[in-house]
């Protein structure tokens, strides 16, 4: 298995990061297999959607009706509704696996693998990319 880390800054607000071409770059002449994208932080997730037409922005805005800061949720610390950003990964994984086909990632038209991070609280992540040949 060949693995690296991948630094990636979010900033202070909501937002969806496309992690395709850094995750196409890991994959680049590795042949055929499975590539893994973990996000090992609670509060974070990653997923395959279309980017750059309102999907990523509709994204969050779902995230934001679905899980509302404003809930009375038992987790409190952090900046007020954090406790949401906890139960986010329950709906959009920390993980996801995508077919590599000759150095390729086999992604269908318009998919892109991005990390869903809706916590304020943590500008920083890290995304374990994880290359198993087939």
């Amino acid at each position: 298995m060949d693995t690296q880390v991948l630094e990636v800054h979010t900033g202070t607000s909501p937002e969806v990061v496309d992690l395709t071409v850094d995750v196409g770059r890991f994959v680049a002449g590795k042949g055929d297999g499975i590539v893994q994208v973990f996000c090992p932080h609670a509060t974070a997730g990653i997923a395959l959607i279309e980017t750059g037409a309102g999907s990523d922005a509709d994204l969050l805005d779902i995230i934001d009706h679905m899980l509302p800061p404003d809930f009375r949720w038992r987790h409190v610390h952090g900046s007020p509704g954090h406790g949401a950003d906890h139960v986010l990964p329950a709906f959009i994984s920390p993980s996801l696996t995508v077919p590599v086909i000759d150095g390729q990632l086999a992604l269908g038209t318009w998919q892109a693998v991005v990390l869903v991070d809706p916590n304020q609280d943590n500008p920083t992540r890290q995304i374990r990319l994880s290359f198993i040949p087939g």
